[in-house]
Formats: structure tokens, sequence, C-alpha cells
């Protein structure tokens, strides 16, 4: 006979968030979609599932590895639950938005599913929140959502943070510049992303000379920018490193305050970005804040003879609460039966969590701390547990 199923397991990388966590976690989620709001971000609320054909088409088509897919009872087409709320943003204005002033500015938050975890991010189910600065190719849109990132982060409490700034497009010019094949291509952004100087060399003596000291100058933003921009690179990658000098310069002039750091051969997370990206680290938090940057939105019909510019960030909800203190727990305080709902609303509006008693108990000291209650109303007034007698 089959043993009957533990339904408290849940399948790898999925996991209830309980309480006080569940409730920590949509306050902070509000605070910073309220900071979005407050720079003029307006709030989508796209679907959890759509057809495949709109979520991995244009910038979507990066996050096919990663998505559930399932068919349709009802129109019998293939559908993908969303790995990433980016795509559904930039299909939102192309389509329902097409005709709304640039540039335009939304913000998201919600929860995402992937088909794979990682070492560094075992989980499937994540929190996102995000904002995306759609139809503007000007530096200071990058400088906007930088400082809006940081901002919101600052916001809720977050302290110590660093902006990495990255160039993705570098090494793409790079291949085309040194002519590599695939098998070449990908040896050497493996070889990058582990940051391993021997693989690079590895793959041939002349994408060594221009790639290693590309490595060098991974740093602090204040000694690799001078440093890039000393370094010989071939025509595509010469006009790659100008560009994210110009936009990274800007950064810098405008943020001195914060730490920039720089590192122009890293790729990863940006499989669909075109242009200057950033990667947000705290000091309590050994993995990403949050990620953004450059990338095009495709027109209506998918077409790119008139993609938009636009940039942005997706800050990940798991990381940030893991770099947040606990929360405090909240002051409980337990209604014996029969309190006035009067009492009970006027505690509420002093900022009291009222849990209020279904039955007559015999001893109010005892259901109370059963209740996780420090406090209860008794004769009008709030009295501690520890205090009764």
């Amino acid at each position: 006979m089959n043993e009957p199923p533990n339904k408290g397991l849940l399948p790898e990388g999925l996991h209830d968030v309980l309480p006080p966590d569940a409730a920590f976690e949509a306050d902070v989620t509000g605070g910073l979609v309220a900071c979005f709001a407050r720079h003029g971000y307006e709030r989508v609320k796209p679907p959890l599932i759509e057809f495949e054909e709109s979520l991995l088409s244009g910038v979507g088509a990066a996050t096919m590895r990663d998505t559930f897919r399932l068919m349709d009872p009802i129109s019998r087409h293939m559908m993908g639950v969303r790995p990433d709320m980016t795509v559904q943003v930039a299909r939102i204005a192309a389509t329902r938005l097409g005709q709304a002033p640039r540039p335009l500015r939304l913000c998201y938050a919600g929860q995402v599913l992937r088909a794979h975890g990682n070492q560094i991010q075992p989980e499937r189910q994540l929190g996102q929140a995000g904002a995306e600065l759609i139809g503007s190719a000007a530096a200071t849109a990058d400088v906007e959502v930088v400082r809006l990132a940081l901002e919101s982060l600052s916001g809720i409490g977050i302290e110590g943070i660093t902006v990495d700034l990255n160039m993705p497009t570098l090494i793409s010019a790079l291949v085309t510049d040194l002519k590599l094949d695939k098998a070449a291509a990908e040896g050497l952004r493996e070889a990058l992303d582990r940051k391993d100087v021997d693989a690079v060399v590895a793959v041939g003596d002349e994408v060594a000379r221009v790639v290693v000291p590309l490595l060098d100058v991974v740093g602090p933003a204040g000694e690799a920018l001078p440093a890039m921009e000393k370094l010989v690179l071939p025509a595509a990658a010469a006009e790659e490193r100008d560009s994210f000098l110009q936009t990274t310069r800007l950064i810098a002039e405008e943020l001195s305050n914060v730490r920039l750091t720089v590192d122009p051969v890293e790729t990863r997370g940006f499989e669909y970005h075109c242009g200057v990206t950033f990667t947000l680290f705290a000091r309590s938090e050994r993995g990403e804040l949050g990620w953004g940057g450059r990338y095009l939105v495709d027109d209506a019909d998918g077409g790119k003879d008139n993609a938009e510019s636009a940039t942005g960030f997706t800050l990940f909800m798991g990381a940030i609460m893991g770099a947040l203190p606990r929360p405090q727990t909240p002051n409980r305080v337990y209604l014996p039966l029969g309190t006035p709902p009067a009492a009970a609303a006027g505690l509420c509006g002093e900022s009291w969590v009222v849990v209020g008693g279904l039955e007559e108990v015999t001893d109010l000291r005892v259901e109370a701390r059963r209740m996780n209650c420090p406090y209860v109303f008794l004769d009008d007034k709030v009295v501690s547990v520890d205090e009764m007698s």
C-alpha cells in the first residue's frame, strides 16, 4: 500500500513564505513601488501566463530556456508562464501603450516562475519589482534609472550599495572584430564569466592580446574608466567602449557619493541587453539585489525597423529581504470575548494588532501567550501579560 503523500513537500526551488516574512515582503515591495510612483512611473499588471508567441518574442527570446510552457485547454495554443516581467512590460509598451507619449515610464511588481534555478539562486519562484523607461536613447535616461534604483533601495533601509557597470555588447563586438567562430566565441564567454585569464589565453594569442587588458581594468570606476580609455581596441569594440565611457562618466558625475565599479566583460544575465548595464550589490547580501540596463523594444508587429530604445531595472525580492534585518514583532493585543468593536477600532487606530477571542477562556494570560500576544485588553486598558497576576 502506498504511503499518503507529504502535503508539506514542495517541488525543488519552491517554498511557502510564512508569517511574519510574507507580510514584511509585501510591505517592502509596496515601499519600492511607491518610490517608483513618486518619480512618475505608472504601475502595470501583466498576466502571469500568456501566449508563448508574444512572451518569447523580442527581448523575451533570451528567456526561452527558463520558461515553463503548457497548452491552453481553451485556445489549444501553447502558453508560457513568465520567467521575467521586463519582457511583458516591453510588450505592453509596444502594443496597448504604443500611442502613449514618450518617454514612457512604467513600473511593476509580481511573482515569476523559472524552469531552472542555479547554485547562486536555487529558487524558481521569485518576487520582482522594477521600473522601465521606454522611448529615450539619452544617457540621462540611464542616469535616471540607476538613481531611481538606488533611491528605492535606500528608502527601504538597505545600506552600503555598490553599482557594478557593464557593457555586454563589448564582447559581442570583439567576437565580430576578431572573426571568432561559434566555438571560440562560446569558449571566450565562458572564460570571461569565470574571469579565467588562462582560459582566455587558450582561445588564441590575438584574443588574449585584446581581452586580457580588459580583465585588468575591472575595479573601482575612478581607476577603471581612465584605464579603459587608454586601451587599443579593434574598431567595433572601440566604438562600444567609447559609448560605455560616455554614459558611465555621466553616471559617475551625477552619483558621486555612490560606490561604482566597472566590469566591462560581464555578460551573465544580460542576454537581451544592448548597451550599458548595471548590477546592484549590498554589503549585507552575497547575491545581486537586482540588475538593469539598455535594451530594445520591438514594434507592435514584432519587427525591429521601429524598435524603441529603453532602459530599466529589476529588483529581486528574495535577495532584498536577505539584505534587510528581520522585521520587528508587531504589538499584538488579545481582546477577550465580548470586547466592544469600538475599543478594537480604537486600538487599531493606535497601530495595535488586535487578536479577538472567540470563546470564553479561564486564563487570559495563558491564552494571550498561546496567541502570541504580549498584551491583553482588560478593564478598558492595555495590560502587559507579564504584569498580570
